[in-house]
């Protein structure tokens, strides 16, 4: 077995180095994976793809988003305090923690199809059987096994990325925000119509529909050809190479697909290496104060809305007050949202696509790193502004363009962590900062539904000053990735 260096990683002069590579006989070309995949080119495969593996994100904001507007209604059904009803959305991103690093471990073991596959099987098993609730606390538990199997759809966002020309991921993989925002749209105009009616619980059952269609198509998208060139199956990369080019109409390289088979797949210890090891720390810091900002936008408003928390309003001036009424003291204490609510949840969470345009050519004019910096700062300064005295238009405006914000860093984010490793490790990377997200997730709710009741002032100036920390973390990370091959092996 000779070795052989690989190309340079990126610009700073980081190399990846393959010491397991074989040397093909002199007169025979050879090919790679990741030259095959840039000679086939982008085409009506890669649609396909976007759209099966992109709507993803559909069954996943919905069930991620059903736990901000079915809150006002446990509240009331089973007599909640703010901690109780912050504790469920905590148990859902503690169960995501859990198993996102279970499954990324998984994935680059046994093949990020199949995980995929299990994730949305047992996401939509627990979510029905949560519909079904006799209790708070069955409600607490059976959501944490869906935000378990939620973990998962990750998977779907990188075997998009492997099988992407290098100069089409920075382009398409924000697109599939869309997705994410349709889900988040979909799941407000049903509850807006579902819970005034026929309750919560049928939201639910209503909320799983589009994740059992979704496994039904999963079938026509074939394992990443990376992940079976690294466990040396490569008459299957092959295969599913020339059904890549056939479907596109391009010619395959000329020569045998040659690339070693790596036996050093998802190992913990990888993602500590010198080569990683800052890279690593910074991208969890990101991730989890990413995952606080934007989870704490949503539950935030959500909260604003329920309680009608608006500068000036009677709610507000009633609790400036030291309202002890015997409502506010109660238990109950709640307020099903309006139709005026659903409206200004749903245009706050159209700001999610709003600068779509600006972010994508942020990611590939400016960089990942550069551009994560700059909306991340940017987020801070609207988490402060929320803090001037304003109207209720002014406050869904603020809350408009904090969606737009903390969308655009998880959309950079998610490139970011995907490109940065190499297809051995490259799910456990996921999965680890996934699941570290998490933790920002989990402490959000704290935040937006209980300390903010206490202190609006001291809830917003935490979230900005994360937010900076991430800025500061983003701008110095050491490898940038515009432009950069995808790695397959340390």
């Amino acid at each position: 077995m000779a070795t052989a260096p690989k190309e340079a990683a990126n610009t700073i002069g980081l190399e990846e180095i393959c010491t397991e590579r074989q040397e093909s006989p002199k007169e025979q070309k050879t090919f790679t994976v990741e030259e095959a995949v840039e000679t086939i080119g982008f085409g009506r495969f890669h649609i396909a793809l976007f759209l099966i593996m992109g709507s993803t994100g559909v069954a996943e904001a919905m069930e991620i988003m059903l736990i901000a507007v079915v809150s006002p209604l446990i509240r009331c059904e089973w007599h909640l305090q703010d901690w109780q009803v912050a504790l469920v959305t905590t148990m859902v991103f503690f169960g995501y923690m859990i198993f996102s690093i279970v499954l990324g471990l998984l994935a680059d073991r046994y093949g990020r199809w199949k995980i995929l596959l299990l994730s949305f099987l047992w996401g939509a098993y627990f979510s029905l059987l949560t519909s079904f609730s006799p209790s708070y606390i069955w409600f607490v538990f059976l959501r944490a096994m869906v935000g378990g199997g939620v973990s998962g759809h990750a998977q779907g966002l990188i075997i998009k990325t492997e099988f992407l020309p290098t100069k089409y991921r920075g382009y398409m993989l924000p697109l599939s925000q869309v997705f994410w925002l349709a889900g988040s749209l979909l799941i407000i105009g049903l509850a807006s119509v579902v819970n005034p009616t026929i309750g919560w619980r049928w939201l639910i059952r209503i909320a799983s529909i589009p994740g059992i269609i979704l496994i039904l198509v999963f079938k026509f998208i074939p394992e990443s050809a990376r992940y079976n060139v690294s466990t040396g199956n490569n008459a299957a990369a092959l295969a599913t190479l020339r059904r890549i080019a056939k479907m596109n109409r391009a010619a395959m390289p000329e020569g045998v697909l040659r690339e070693p088979a790596n036996e050093r797949r998802g190992r913990f210890k990888d993602l500590m290496h010198p080569k990683y090891l800052r890279t690593t720390l910074q991208i969890w810091i990101i991730w989890l104060g990413i995952a606080f900002a934007y989870y704490g936008v949503i539950l935030a408003s959500a909260e604003l809305l329920e309680r009608d928390l608006v500068c000036g309003s009677p709610a507000a001036a009633g609790e400036e007050a030291g309202d002890d009424s015997e409502e506010s003291r109660s238990p109950c204490h709640c307020r099903l949202f309006s139709p005026s609510a659903y409206q200004t949840m749903i245009i706050s969470t159209v700001g999610e696509i709003a600068l779509n345009p600006l972010n994508i050519l942020g990611i590939n004019f400016l960089g990942r790193r550069l551009s994560l910096c700059i909306t991340m700062a940017s987020t801070a300064l609207f988490f402060l502004l929320l803090n001037i005295c304003i109207s209720s238009a002014g406050m869904t405006g603020f809350l408009f363009m904090l969606r737009a914000l903390v969308s655009a860093n998880f959309n950079t984010i998610y490139i970011y962590t995907a490109e940065v490793y190499p297809t051995t490790m490259r799910a456990l990377g996921m999965g680890t900062s996934g699941s570290l997200c998490r933790i920002g997730a989990m402490v959000a709710p704290f935040i937006s539904q209980v300390l903010m009741s206490a202190s609006f002032t001291g809830a917003l100036c935490l979230f900005a000053s994360v937010c900076v920390v991430c800025a500061i973390s983003a701008f110095t990370l050491p490898i940038e990735t515009k432009g950069r091959a995808l790695q397959v092996c340390m």
